[in-house]
């Protein structure tokens, strides 16, 4: 499966990024595929490691902002591996025949 989701503290002012930086830190050491982008982070892998990663990058940000808001989506596709990759290596192949 892959999750795509954004963690941001809430009441803390415009400047989120330190905040993100926790988040994304727990995702990148969790040693699960990531990417990480101007609005998403998405990690692969089976549901429980996922979702405790996830749990984990929340736990995070809510140690240092009382409030926070999280938007996640998930593929949820049993035996497919390399996701992350082959979804935009599939793409590509239409956008440069």
């Amino acid at each position: 499966m892959i999750v795509a989701f954004s963690v941001s503290p809430l009441g803390v002012g415009e400047d989120v990024g330190e905040y993100v930086a926790d988040a994304v830190r727990v995702v990148r050491e969790s040693g699960l595929p990531n990417r990480t982008d101007a609005m998403f982070t998405s990690i692969e892998g089976e549901w429980d490691e996922v979702m405790d990663v996830v749990k984990r990058a929340v736990a995070a940000v809510e140690a240092r902002a009382g409030r926070v808001s999280l938007v996640l989506k998930a593929d949820i596709r049993p035996g497919v591996t390399d996701g992350l990759t082959s979804k935009v290596e599939t793409v590509e192949r239409y956008l440069n025949p």
